[in-house]
């Protein structure tokens, strides 16, 4: 049976700011490139995946599509490259915009097809050559729409504390119109995002703009995903007019649950850390793609991805994240699942990744790891709670759990709210099987609850019937 889960990579590939487009029958996925165990934001160079849109179950890798030394302004590939867009332009070209690491202006490359080898192209810039410069133009997002080529963009730390910007001017996002030429600035720059600066006595206050935006449109409304100022939410606004009027109109997805049913940031339930992405219709279908994070630290970010559903007045609902993502439907209660696919998991005090286990050191809190190859969970610990949805879980008979780790107590299996079933855990230097029958109804959420003394890892689990 064909299944994918979240992330819907392969568990070694981090590609986090995900930006999701379908050209010619395929679902091209874009975004920044971190490395695994790595220190730093976005420290690989630009490669791409890309799935059958009839058959988002298996993702090719397209290779690199651009290199950091190929920009003419990092010869040495020094410096990262930060979140990026595609488009095909009026020409029928594909044009890739990003920015490098902390240099305040959008650089442009070009290639004849989606996914091959991209050429640097140049900067945005006005006629008479100056830089586009205003209100720190990072994490381009780019919409062509009958000849017309609007540029989104802005970073706007106002919680943050970064040196470098400290007393610059941060209104929010903004865009702007470019020439056919893809380049050229036209008209704007127009602030359509206010930071948290500006925010106060409009619709956004609360969710005022942080980064990250990326624009959609939906029959006649334009929609303008973005980064809010908490970081782990993607927020919308919407629009008629892609050059302002954009109203806030609500979260789709946070990548700790906070907000969903009313969740409490005190209570997320995965470590949280600061999330991009973007929409994309296949096969009548919405999702909203997004990151996670992993390891101990906020630079190792897996892509992750939900289905979301407009209502009748294009309203989207907040979605809840799950292992089950793109799969449409929940995952078969069969087979072996890797520890490391769980949308829940939780001590009951999970950090917000910059502000703990900054440099990749020794923390103590539940969290995704790897070692020798093999990805699992470890810092498992008395109360930490692991969680999958959703599994169709009423044709399992048992479960097989393969743990090791200085742990002595009880691994309990059941739903969210209750747990019928439990395993021992017994110490074990090296990876060991331990299972349980099981008897589900209609329940369609697996949690796992630790209780004991010690910390444990775990590998994976399997369904035998």
């Amino acid at each position: 049976m064909k299944q994918i889960c979240n992330p819907y990579l392969p568990l070694c590939e981090y590609i986090p700011d995900g930006e999701p487009h379908v050209f010619g029958g395929r679902l091209y996925l874009y975004g920044s490139h971190d490395r695994e165990n790595g220190d730093e934001f976005c420290e690989l160079d630009y490669v791409c995946y890309s799935a059958d849109a009839c058959d988002l179950t298996e993702w090719r890798y397209e290779g690199v599509i651009y290199r950091k030394d190929q920009d003419p302004d990092n010869p040495d590939g020094s410096l990262c490259l930060y979140a990026p867009d595609v488009c095909m332009g009026p020409d029928g070209r594909y044009y890739l915009y990003y920015c490098l690491k902390f240099c305040d202006f959008i650089s442009v490359a070009v290639c004849d097809t989606p996914a091959g080898r991209y050429e640097y192209y140049g900067k945005a810039a006005y006629p008479d050559g100056r830089l586009l410069s205003e209100n720190l133009p990072y994490d381009p997002a780019v919409l062509v729409e009958d000849g017309k080529v609007y540029l989104y963009y802005g970073f706007a730390p106002t919680t943050l504390q970064i040196p470098r910007y400290r007393g610059a001017e941060m209104p929010g996002g903004s865009v702007v119109e470019l020439e056919a030429d893809m380049r050229t600035v036209k008209r704007g720059p127009y602030v359509v995002l206010p930071s948290s600066e500006y925010g106060t006595g409009t619709s956004f206050e609360g969710h005022e703009y942080f980064e990250a935006p990326s624009i959609r449109k939906i029959g006649e409304l334009y929609y303008l995903v973005y980064s809010s100022v908490h970081a782990h939410e993607l927020c919308y606004a919407v629009s008629r007019d892609p050059m302002g009027g954009f109203l806030f109109g609500g979260v789709i997805v946070s990548n700790g649950d906070i907000g969903y049913e009313g969740r409490k940031t005190e209570d997320r339930l995965m470590a949280i850390g600061n999330n991009h992405g973007g929409l994309v219709c296949v096969k009548d279908q919405w999702y909203i793609f997004y990151h996670r994070h992993t390891h101990t630290n906020a630079y190792n970010r897996q892509g992750c991805a939900e289905p979301v559903f407009l209502d009748k007045n294009g309203r989207i609902e907040q979605v809840t994240i799950t292992s089950s993502g793109l799969n449409n439907g929940p995952l078969a209660g069969q087979g072996t699942y890797p520890a490391v696919i769980c949308c829940n998991l939780t001590d009951g005090h999970m950090p917000m990744m910059p502000s703990k286990g900054r440099g990749n050191e020794a923390a103590d809190f539940p969290n995704i790891t790897d070692m020798g190859g093999e990805h699992f969970l470890t810092g498992i610990k008395d109360g930490t709670r692991i969680g999958y949805k959703y599994i169709e879980l009423r044709s399992a008979a048992g479960i097989r759990v393969t743990y090791r780790g200085h742990a002595a107590g009880t691994l309990l299996i059941g739903t969210e709210r209750e747990q019928r079933f439990s395993i021992p855990i017994l110490p074990a230097d090296d990876w060991t099987d331990a299972e349980t029958e099981v008897r589900f109804t209609e329940e369609r959420e697996l949690y796992f609850v630790y209780q004991g003394a010690g910390h444990m890892e775990m590998l994976s689990f399997t369904f035998f019937q």
